[in-house]
């Protein structure tokens, strides 16, 4: 650790405030085709895990769907502190693993399919329409658990990340490209999350 991490690092850890619990990172199908991409990918699960986090989100966004079996397959190889589960487009199992790693599966898309399925058990007389809460949103998503910070390095923009999930979630945006996420980037979000007073909406 350099001596500029380590004095942040120093900081954290004094700060008083809890780190995030859990932990969500945007990034892009092309930000993976950098090289060094994956490795910083494994570093960043190491930094998370190592400041107090107990659960991380990867988020990859895809334009181009062809491309997602091959990242399934290169995903499913990154070297994890914790168990990983991988989702892509069309998965509806829920994932419940210390790290989570969603392919192509936008917000847009997987509350459609939240919405689709609450209406299929509306049809079938399991569920009345009225009673449908917030609650049996939560059920059927893929992803269930709500970020605390959500990391986005290179544009400010949130790529179709997680609607229902990051309504409370704190945005840090990093104009780094991921190619360039250095430990002393992921250190300074964490420093910003706990500056921050927690509204969740309020």
């Amino acid at each position: 650790m350099g001596l500029y991490d380590g004095y942040l690092a120093l900081r954290l850890r004094r700060h008083g405030a809890d780190p995030p619990e859990h932990v969500a990172v945007v990034i892009t199908e092309r930000d993976l085709l950098e090289q060094g991409a994956y490795e910083t990918l494994e570093q960043f699960l190491s930094w998370a895990f190592e400041f107090g986090a107990d659960r991380v989100t990867i988020s990859v966004s895809v334009l181009d769907e062809a491309v997602v079996p091959t990242l399934e397959r290169e995903l499913r190889e990154v070297e994890s502190p914790r168990p990983v589960a991988v989702r892509g487009p069309g998965d509806r199992e829920r994932a419940d693993e210390p790290v989570q790693v969603s392919i192509g599966l936008g917000g847009k898309r997987e509350f459609a399919d939240v919405v689709r399925a609450i209406a299929e058990d509306v049809e079938e007389g399991e569920l009345s329409a009225d009673d449908v809460g917030p609650e049996h949103v939560e059920r059927q998503l893929v992803f269930p658990d709500e970020p605390d910070l959500l990391i986005k390095t290179g544009a400010e923009r949130l790529s179709d990340f997680m609607i229902w999930q990051s309504v409370y979630s704190e945005l840090y945006f990093t104009d780094v490209n991921w190619r360039d996420f250095r430990k002393r980037d992921y250190l300074r979000a964490v420093l910003d999350y706990q500056n921050r007073q927690r509204r969740f909406g309020r």
